[in-house]
């Protein structure tokens, strides 16, 4: 397959340049580094598909730099060369994670049998990720509660635009999946859609990352080329510092840009999509976002709701995430409990959706029996309130009204030992009114000062 990318690693320059030709001629994108430090920084600005390693190296050996790279990146596919092999050594380095060992004198006709082996063993590993990713991603909103309907019919109206849209909501509320879909909603469904994570990125490199570079007649490209005629995410845009925001906004507002090292100036053709958990207007008024930036990407602001806005889907998301897990991890299938979908519903999900497929994960991994219990919930909550014990012992048996007068004593009870009798904050989590949430908590005999 050409076009994939090899970093060669060798202090010596002729093999460097030999091994370049050679995989040059196959039609590989080769990139050189004469030393651990520059493969480091190579290694983390650019998509390197199979890493050629060399182990004996002046600054440090390439059995260290494998086993920082198995431990950082350890989906990176390396292949080890060197002139001193031993058995010894090759059996370290395949321990360690390297994918196979070369000798010097490398033999052409060797090198290429195993880099086309082992590019073929990364492309696989890729597509395992990226079935993996899908199946635990959902490919379409879950849930029919009004905030979910809400965003579903937002998405469809704004995803018919050309608009660029800044995406708000709290970590692990679904807005990777909220940009994907106003994606496929767009006329630009069938080209790219590219999602950066930015704090993931060391502020230094980030120029890099985005607009690509040049060096020594080599050229990078950068997500904004990757995203051409496409959608670009720009996942926690808040976490930009200043200066790389002000080339990102000389950039948005020229429409054009030029890689890092190079001279050519290129056409930003690319909807743009940003993301955020943080408060961005909070930022702008303090001085640590760049007002016209945030004007310039927040021509449509979509805020995605967090979970305890839209309790009505937990079962539903539960139902999904039971069996992709199950189906992903070869796990047997658990039906779940009114009183555990009780307790449930009771908690305030914090870590939102991401938070609820977590413990369903912990839930089928420990657990086993046919049905999950209140208390399994309450273990993978690490919510230990006695408030809940009482679902475990509800009776769903008995008639709807004085079930719901079980269910609502434990809930309120929950919420203020956990809120240490706050009535406040209490009517703020359920979403009453105060004098409404006295009159309520009068009915059930619960007297909120007990709490404090």
């Amino acid at each position: 397959m050409s076009g994939e990318t090899i970093l060669v690693v060798d202090d010596e320059p002729d093999i460097r340049d030999i091994v370049k030709d050679v995989l040059e001629d196959e039609n590989y994108r080769v990139l050189t580094a004469e030393n651990a430090q520059s493969a480091r920084q190579t290694q983390t600005t650019q998509n390197i598909d199979l890493v050629l390693l060399d182990i004996w190296m002046p600054d440090t050996d390439g059995i260290t730099l494998l086993r920082e790279w198995m431990t950082d990146s350890p989906e990176l596919t390396v292949v080890m060369i060197s002139g001193h092999g031993t058995v010894e050594t090759a059996v370290d380095a395949i321990r360690i994670g390297a994918y196979d060992f070369l000798e010097k004198p490398l033999s052409t006709a060797k090198l290429l049998v195993t880099v086309d082996r082992a590019l073929k063993s990364n492309r696989l590993q890729r597509e395992n990720r990226e079935l993996r990713k899908r199946i635990d991603t959902p490919s379409e909103l879950i849930g029919n509660s009004d905030a979910i309907n809400q965003l579903r019919e937002q998405i469809k109206r704004i995803g018919a635009t050309d608009s660029w849209v800044m995406i708000s909501g709290e970590a692990g509320c679904g807005k990777d999946l909220t940009a994907r879909l106003l994606h496929q909603a767009s006329s630009r469904r069938g080209k790219p859609f590219i999602d950066v994570s930015l704090a993931a990125i060391p502020s230094a490199d980030v120029p890099m990352q985005l607009f690509g570079s040049e060096t020594n007649n080599t050229i990078n490209t950068g997500r904004f080329e990757q995203a051409a005629s496409g959608t670009l995410l720009l996942d926690e845009i808040a976490d930009l510092d200043m200066a790389i925001q002000t080339k990102l906004a000389n950039a948005l507002e020229q429409g054009q840009f030029a890689r890092v090292g190079g001279t050519q100036i290129l056409d930003l053709d690319v909807r743009i999509l940003s993301a955020t958990n943080q408060n961005i207007e909070q930022a702008v008024q303090q001085g640590r976002f760049r007002e016209d930036l945030y004007y310039r990407l927040n021509v449509v602001p979509l805020r995605v709701p967090p979970l305890r806005e839209h309790r009505d889907d937990i079962p539903a998301l539960i139902e999904y995430y039971i069996e992709q897990v199950a189906q992903r991890d070869g796990l047997a299938r658990r039906e779940i409990s009114e009183g555990a979908l009780a307790a449930l519903s009771g908690h305030d999900w914090p870590g939102n959706v991401r938070e609820l497929k977590n413990v369903v994960q912990r839930i089928l991994i420990f657990n086993q029996g046919e049905a999950i219990s209140a208390t399994e919930i309450r273990e993978a909550l690490h919510d230990r309130i006695p408030a809940m014990e009482s679902l475990d012992q509800a009776d769903f048996n008995a008639p709807l009204r004085e079930a719901r007068e079980q269910f609502e004593h434990s809930y309120f009870n929950y919420h203020l030992e956990r809120l240490n009798g706050n009535v406040s904050e209490l009517a703020n989590v359920v979403g009453m009114e105060r004098t409404n949430l006295y009159r309520k908590l009068k009915g059930l005999g619960i007297d909120p000062k007990a709490r404090k």
